[in-house]
């Protein structure tokens, strides 16, 4: 077991945002091992961020973001319990984030739940088709549809996209992190991205 200095505890605050007694106690259940006592933060804060899930949320900032050049912009609204917590660095970085996200990686809903029955439907029907085509035993179509429906939700919903200034999250677990941190509920309530040429489509 590595020794837990103060130096350690600092590196993983540094990295986290986790409070110092936090960090202190992911370092002891890690035994000083600092990539698995993040691993541990962040499961804290996703079980953290669940239980605050049902909290209204009716404070919070509309953010935007203009690609250079001015031919790609977002308006992003996220909402938070309190206006302190709106006006703390921590919560207009994630808005500024989440802007940036749906600007380099054009999500077309929010989470899942969110995607229209039907949608959902076409795209369970192309992925059997394309398995099919591949000659892979029907048996077998339906576990590897949902394993490629995985990659589809990545694709399509900004909660399950990987987070574009760290692969090694998605925003919804980038979210979770600042709910851990704040305290409070966060919801992203609506995006839209506006791309020259888009509208005459």
């Amino acid at each position: 077991m590595a020794e837990i200095t103060a130096q350690l505890v600092k590196e993983l605050r540094e990295r986290t945002g986790a409070g110092m007694m936090e960090c202190k106690s992911a370092l002891t259940e890690a035994k000083g091992d600092l990539p698995a006592a993040e691993v541990i933060l962040r499961k804290r804060g996703v079980a953290a961020a669940a239980k605050k899930a049902s909290r209204a949320t009716r404070q919070g900032l509309v953010s935007s973001y203009i690609h250079p050049g001015a031919q790609l912009g977002v308006l992003v609204e996220v909402n938070c319990e309190s206006d302190f917590v709106a006006r703390t660095d921590d919560f207009k970085q994630l808005v500024h984030d989440l802007a940036m996200q749906v600007a380099a990686a054009d999500p077309k809903y929010l989470r899942r739940e969110d995607i229209p029955a039907e949608v959902l439907e076409k795209e369970k029907e192309i992925q059997k088709a394309r398995i099919m085509a591949e000659g892979k035993p029907a048996n077998v179509a339906d576990r590897i549809v949902e394993g490629r429906l995985s990659k589809f939700y990545e694709e399509v919903c900004l909660y399950d996209q990987p987070f574009i200034k760290d692969g090694t999250m998605t925003v919804g677990q980038l979210i979770a992190s600042v709910i851990a941190k704040t305290g409070e509920n966060i919801n992203v309530a609506r995006f839209r991205r506006f791309k020259i040429g888009d509208s005459a489509e």
